[in-house]
């Protein structure tokens, strides 16, 4: 899972995203995260699974949703004491529950095939009628 985080500047999204992906790190997970800036998000969008919001930008949540919404990337708004969060294990919590997973997604290699739909009872061995 692909992480960014976003800040005005890009100075504290900088500190959470080392603390997320140290984080993501010890409990054996495979996620990046890395540091943008609101004026550098039409890029990064493109980079991004998840993206984390610092709650300096609230004014701009509407806009970065709408367009990360298009792109299929969960947005998350970041609470004023995110930067109290050092070891990152809350931050990290807080993507894992916005991807509605406490392991995030599953990695497109691991879902399971879809079963074959079973013949309706009016169809032929072959499955056609």
């Amino acid at each position: 899972m692909r992480i960014l985080v976003v800040c005005g500047a890009g100075a504290s999204s900088t500190f959470v995203a080392q603390r997320v992906r140290h984080a993501a790190h010890d409990q054996g997970l495979d996620y990046a995260a890395f540091a943008g800036t609101e004026a550098s998000l039409p890029i990064d969008l493109d980079s991004a699974d998840v993206v984390l919001v610092g709650p300096h930008l609230v004014h701009a949540l509407e806009r970065i949703e709408r367009d990360a919404a298009s792109r299929g990337t969960t947005v998350v708004l970041l609470p004023p004491d995110i930067f109290t969060d050092r070891d990152g294990t809350r931050t990290l919590a807080l993507v894992r529950a916005a991807v509605g997973s406490p392991g995030g997604p599953l990695p497109a290699a691991a879902v399971p095939p879809s079963s074959p739909a079973p013949l309706s009872p009016s169809a032929p061995e072959g499955g056609t009628s």
